[in-house]
């Protein structure tokens, strides 16, 4: 599994996995820029102060505030978008470093985007929750990474699965490895609480777990022909 985890690690800022990253921040500046002007827009036109100071005062305030909902947004948005190119990380997976085995087939449509918008819902859930938890020394950066491990290990575990396998058997096959794929995804919770480093988590797991399954799945194969 690590040797899946640093194989990752380093293609993830090989071209081809590059040109989708500035893709996706590129989206998701925008995004967040928008959110900056819209908050600044609310301030400015809805509240009324007497005193210049005390605009002044505010505006540090929203400025400061807005630093804080930005931050937390980063990662949901970007995964939001990331998950747009999921199938494309993982075509060009397929195609450098397993390009003798059957290729995978993007998911349909309707599917992609169920899968986007759950997996973007996961990683705001499980941001979340660790936010609610940083009053309580001790169990916070706890919470964090089983949250975040379980969830993200599945939803990134299963969407390669899926890609090889009907949804019903990717997740009983997901199941059977559960301590595996659980342990993959503390590797991407563990990358995801790095700032900065964090925007690069959405490719990262997609390339980890596209790795991590084609193992697990040649292992299962050598264990039937055995």
């Amino acid at each position: 599994m690590f040797q899946a985890a640093s194989r990752a690690m380093s293609e993830v800022f090989e071209q081809p996995f590059r040109a989708i990253f500035w893709k996706m921040l590129g989206f998701t500046l925008g995004v967040l820029l928008v959110i900056w002007i819209a908050l600044q827009g609310l301030v400015a036109n809805f509240v009324e102060l007497p005193y210049g100071w005390m605009d002044t005062a505010l505006s540090v305030l929203t400025g400061i505030g807005a630093v804080f909902v930005l931050g937390f947004l980063i990662a949901p948005i970007s995964a939001l978008f990331a998950g747009l190119f999921q199938d494309e990380i993982a075509d060009i997976v397929d195609q450098k470093d397993y390009p003798g085995d059957r290729p995978g087939k993007a998911l349909p449509f309707a599917q992609s985007v169920g899968q986007t918008i759950k997996f973007t819902g996961v990683v705001v859930l499980g941001n979340l929750f660790a936010l609610l938890l940083l009053l309580v020394p001790g169990v916070n950066l706890i919470a964090f990474f089983l949250v975040n491990g379980y969830l993200l290990g599945r939803e990134f575990f299963e969407f390669a699965a899926m890609r090889f396998m009907p949804a019903a058997e990717a997740k009983a096959f997901r199941k059977a490895r559960g301590g595996t794929v659980f342990l993959g995804g503390l590797v991407i919770a563990a990358l995801l609480a790095v700032p900065i480093l964090n925007l690069v988590t959405p490719i990262f797991a997609t390339i980890f777990m596209m790795h991590l399954f084609k193992r697990l799945a040649s292992r299962q194969v050598g264990r039937s022909s055995a």
